[in-house]
């Protein structure tokens, strides 16, 4: 199951209550007040793990709480601070506040590994009747009750994070470009939409050279507005520094290949202007099928932009389609 958005409740320990307490002990006639302050309140805690890739797991866990903190005791003694809640999440998890309605705007993005973010934070600690101790109030007989710890609902959004992203229409061969350019193995088969989550995959290479490579569910006439699979999937690229649009230069679908590409670029612009700006390559897939020649022709008129042919079905102009990437990517 891929999760890329969920909604969770989170709420933070409230702090532990100061103590009342005076100190007795022999020889001490007038030992004074001793209460402690209470303990901190846990946090609730969002950490970027590296080997997730979704948010599955806080599907299933849509509250999170922390820890409480501890009373004070006497001798001045200081109440435990309650355990934080920790909730890992994968690079490029974005996070918004959820007002009653709608959604705010983002106050976390996270994308380094390791990285931290404290959603909610606890409530701190009640002060103990020693710290109210003074000349005029030797024997202060009231502390302070703790803080309550923060809470909020909260919307977990994850865009993933990829150098370069593939879009094309269903059946144009992402998913079979991508196994053949990675270790990737994504769904394929000959239907629309067998693509139903995006796929990273990583093209090999030293390790200055390698890239990773995303491949989203294709995109239909409408996709910026919430038609077909594209609207929720999108978001996916908005991260990547290149785009590879894959075309059926064969037309198989009784498509025509210009119109495609028009098509993409139109979408792409309407989800986000700043895409329709992002560098970006054209893979013209099936070349090896007869029709493909014509059509290619066709596509670099009307494109006015160096184009790829490329067979993902038996691995011609693969080389030079990962150089060209490799040459535009950003260093």
């Amino acid at each position: 199951m891929f999760v890329d958005r969920v909604r969770i409740h989170a709420r933070a320990g409230n702090g532990g209550r100061g103590a009342i307490s005076f100190l007795r002990e022999k020889f001490v006639p007038k030992g004074g007040p001793d209460g402690g302050d209470g303990g901190q309140g846990g946090d609730v805690i969002l950490e970027v793990d590296p080997q997730l890739n979704n948010l599955v797991d806080l599907r299933f866990r849509p509250h999170a709480r922390a820890a409480h903190g501890g009373g004070g005791s006497g001798k001045n003694c200081t109440g435990k601070n309650g355990k934080p809640c920790l909730l890992k999440v994968p690079p490029g998890t974005v996070v918004y506040p959820l007002p009653p309605g709608e959604e705010g705007e983002p106050i976390a993005d996270l994308t380094q590994p390791g990285e931290t973010f404290v959603l909610c934070h606890g409530g701190r600690g009640g002060r103990g009747n020693s710290r109210f101790a003074s000349s005029v109030r030797q024997t202060p007989r009231y502390a302070e009750d703790g803080r309550p710890g923060e809470a909020g609902e909260f919307i977990l959004v994850l865009k993933s994070i990829a150098q370069v992203g593939l879009v094309g229409l269903p059946n144009a061969g992402k998913s079979s470009l991508l196994a053949a350019l990675s270790a990737a193995r994504p769904k394929i088969a000959p239907y629309p939409f067998t693509t139903l989550a995006p796929y990273i995959g990583v093209v090999g290479g030293p390790e200055e050279t390698r890239f990773t490579l995303a491949d989203i569910p294709g995109l239909v006439e409408g996709a910026h507005s919430g038609k077909g699979l594209g609207h929720d999937f999108l978001r996916h690229i908005e991260r990547c520094a290149v785009l590879l649009m894959v075309i059926d230069v064969a037309g198989t679908e009784g498509r025509d290949p210009v119109e495609d590409y028009k098509l993409l670029r139109k979408e792409l612009r309407l989800h986000d202007a700043s895409l329709g700006k992002r560098p970006f390559l054209i893979a013209a897939n099936k070349c090896d099928l007869p029709e493909a020649k014509k059509h290619l022709i066709i596509l670099k008129t009307a494109a006015r932009k160096t184009i790829y042919p490329v067979s993902a079905q038996n691995g011609e102009g693969l080389e030079t389609l990962i150089r060209a990437i490799r040459s535009i990517l950003p260093t």
